[in-house]
């Protein structure tokens, strides 16, 4: 049976690219894992506790959109971090992780058309895989805009011209940037809003990375539009606990926004959705009641961060992250530097042009490998200078 047309030409996913790369090769010494995202500090022992305490939720259907207790702790969180007043049962709703809410959102919202024509979704390039592959499920096309050095590592989406912003959908920013670690400013936030209101699109605020940071909270996009007045339907924010609280298996997320936005991605979870087990609402709702664990996680990010502006201190070109747990680091070929560390010294990295759009020689990720900071302190000091040593001397 054949794809639908607009899948058959997929790109294939970074990472079984990367097995398909390095998989065939022995590697050069212990194997560090440095490319996924995925936490591996300690998360709060009493979650546990949580679970079993309300096992037997596992024994009904959970609330689809999550229940009053998890919305209002999300809601809750909300307020005290950005100083927003959402009402949580028409404003918040929890996923099942983010990917799920960054795609459904999109096939919530988009329109069939936008001023006559085929409406377009812009991303960032490098990105987000589910941001092109979301477009491409809703008939938009993706649009790929660069986020380099010379953007500060955000897209610049005025950019694109008037033609383009007419056609414009939906626009999607991660802040802080996978991969770069770049951090959108109140001023981008404000600019890019009143783009929107002028051109009458959408913004998609991926900020699952912004409880690691260095000093400075990142500015959170819904926060920027309420002062400014905007459109509540403007801005939709995405969050998750999977970075915030070492829990990526936990699968818990929201997503929030304008109540018509949010009840639109209701209609559609109530047909689609995978609410999440309601042992497992208890304990989400636990977890974004609480900062002491975010601060000691924070903390421990704050000491790897010291670690690779010291590894890296003479490497020209390297740029300490703002916030988020991933270097993005400078190469001449990011595909031939991570066969090298994989095959000399058995550190697994991610090649950049994997994480981006766009062919050999205009591919904003050829030039740089992602590295993932999420083992511990130790083992990232290790792998960091197993690398450093690799590919820099």
């Amino acid at each position: 049976m054949n794809l639908p047309e607009r899948f058959s030409n997929l790109p294939e996913y970074a990472f079984p690219r990367l097995r398909a790369l390095l998989d065939v090769h022995t590697p050069g010494g212990d194997v560090v894992h440095m490319t996924i995202g995925e936490p591996k500090h300690d998360f709060p022992q009493w979650v546990t506790d949580v679970i079993v305490k309300n096992a037997a939720g596992f024994n009904s259907y959970p609330a689809n959109d999550g229940d009053d207790a998890l919305r209002g702790a999300i809601a809750g969180w909300i307020a005290r971090r950005n100083g927003v007043t959402l009402d949580p049962d028409r404003q918040v709703m929890a996923l099942n992780g983010t990917r799920e809410g960054l795609y459904n959102a999109a096939m919530a919202l988009c329109p069939e058309g936008k001023n006559g024509q085929k409406p377009a979704i812009l991303t960032p390039n490098p990105f987000y895989q589910v941001y092109m592959v979301a477009a491409i499920s809703v008939g938009a096309d993706p649009i790929f805009v660069p986020a380099t050095a010379a953007t500060g590592h955000l897209p610049d989406y005025a950019s694109v011209g008037a033609e383009m912003l007419n056609r414009t959908a939906i626009v999607y920013v991660c802040s802080p940037a996978n991969p770069q670690g770049a951090v959108a400013s109140r001023d981008y936030w404000a600019n890019l809003i009143s783009l929107a209101e002028q051109y009458d699109f959408r913004i998609f605020a991926d900020e699952c990375y912004s409880e690691i940071y260095r000093d400075t909270p990142p500015p959170g996009a819904l926060q920027v539009a309420q002062e400014m007045g905007a459109d509540p339907e403007r801005v939709t924010i995405f969050h998750s606990l999977s970075k915030r609280s070492n829990l990526p298996g936990l699968r818990s997320g929201f997503v929030a926004g304008g109540p018509e936005s949010i009840a639109q991605i209701k209609l559609l979870r109530s047909y689609a959705g995978a609410p999440l087990p309601a042992p497992l609402q208890a304990a989400a709702a636990a977890v974004w009641a609480d900062e002491d664990h975010v601060a000691e996680n924070r903390a421990l990010y704050r000491e790897k961060y010291a670690i690779a502006d010291e590894v890296f201190a003479s490497v020209q070109g390297y740029m300490p992250p703002e916030a988020g747990f991933f270097l993005w680091l400078p190469v001449e070929d990011g595909q031939a530097a991570a066969l090298r560390l994989w095959k000399e010294t058995g550190v697994r990295v991610l090649p950049g042009a994997y994480l981006a759009q766009g062919s050999p020689g205009n591919n904003p990720g050829e030039g740089y490998i992602r590295v993932a900071m999420v083992a511990p302190k130790d083992d990232t000091q290790g792998g960091l200078i197993k690398l450093r040593d690799c590919l820099y001397r």
